[in-house]
């Protein structure tokens, strides 16, 4: 993990609240915040996953305490805001992180797991916005930062409803802004990250005959928790936390059938070469081993060199792609 503590003087003895904190993104935020100096409230639904977090905040110096909690359950995001307040009496940041996805035909995805993934993903957030922001407005201050992901811009090929659910987050988000206009130290923050490199694709549900691992140009889960960071020392409403998620934005609102046709083809090809189990994942229980930041990928990670020269042809294509439609 990482080697030393950069303390952060705004940061210094905060209180921030963190969902989905035992693995992938969520572990890599709290150990952001934990090196930070913050006072790290973690939750998940795995208790022994999020023990391990907390443990692991512990030795970066941070107070740390976990809570096991659903959600998607309104009562238990309650239970957890006051469990935060205990500390200092306040929330300073909180980070909505906690997310399901499943994958496949979407007639071919249990009904029980598409309900979970709303429940979770969309009254997740929902629950801890209504819930965090009255203690926001009584403080007269606080910053709820969503990892809503690029999902809130383009559909996930063969991924309706967490789709749905990212569209909608964004959405919610978005109103919200403008209910809080008027409260200048309020803030509410979206980041819109790409595929990461962590545990949340081994994690989650598949069907179809869908079985397909991390490609090696995800985004480095640190670097998404860094940006998450950034947002709580200076916010703002909406950010894409690299090259590549402001790509495939740009690339959806010029080209949008393009990009998602291709996208669906290849998944179809993969669902044809590939013959996985279907599983719900962590949809319907909490997430199983390993509970760790990084996931495994379907190839070597490439270099810093290699994803500068990819990151330079995107570029470039892009720009391609946008003059010859401007000339037509």
């Amino acid at each position: 993990m990482m080697e030393k503590s950069t303390l952060i003087p705004s940061l210094i003895n905060k209180t921030v609240v963190i969902t989905g904190a035992s693995s992938g993104v969520g572990l890599a935020t709290a150990e952001a915040f934990a090196m930070a100096g913050s006072h790290v409230v973690l939750a998940s639904r795995g208790m022994e996953a999020l023990n391990r977090a907390v443990d692991y905040c512990k030795s970066l110096g941070a107070v740390a305490i976990g809570m096991e909690t659903d959600v998607s359950e309104e009562a238990q995001v309650r239970a957890l805001s006051e469990r935060a307040l205990s500390i200092t009496g306040q929330i300073d940041f909180w980070v909505n992180n906690a997310g399901v996805m499943a994958s496949g035909k979407f007639e071919e995805i249990p009904i029980e797991v598409s309900h979970q993934v709303v429940k979770t993903n969309l009254l997740g957030y929902l629950n801890s916005a209504h819930t965090v922001i009255p203690i926001f407005k009584g403080q007269g201050y606080g910053v709820l930062i969503n990892n809503v992901s690029i999902g809130g811009f383009m559909p996930a090929p063969y991924s309706a409803v967490y789709s749905a659910t990212k569209f909608g987050i964004k959405g919610m988000m978005e109103c919200l802004q403008g209910e809080l206009s008027g409260q200048p130290d309020i803030h509410i923050c979206n980041l819109y990250p790409q595929i990461q490199r962590s545990t949340g694709n081994m994690h989650s549900a598949k069907y179809s005959g869908l079985d397909f691992k991390i490609p090696p140009f995800a985004a480095d889960p640190r670097d998404t928790a860094k940006q998450l960071l950034k947002l709580a020392i200076r916010p703002q409403k909406d950010k894409f936390p690299d090259f590549t998620s402001w790509a495939l934005k740009t690339m959806h609102s010029v080209f949008p059938k393009l990009l998602v046709n291709t996208a669906s083809s290849g998944m179809r090809l993969l669902m044809e070469i590939k013959d996985g189990e279907p599983t719900s994942g962590n949809v319907l229980n909490p997430s199983g081993p390993p509970h760790q930041i990084y996931g495994e990928t379907l190839i070597p990670v490439p270099s810093g060199k290699t994803k500068l020269a990819l990151g330079i042809g995107i570029a470039v294509g892009i720009g391609l792609l946008l003059f010859s439609g401007k000339k037509g």
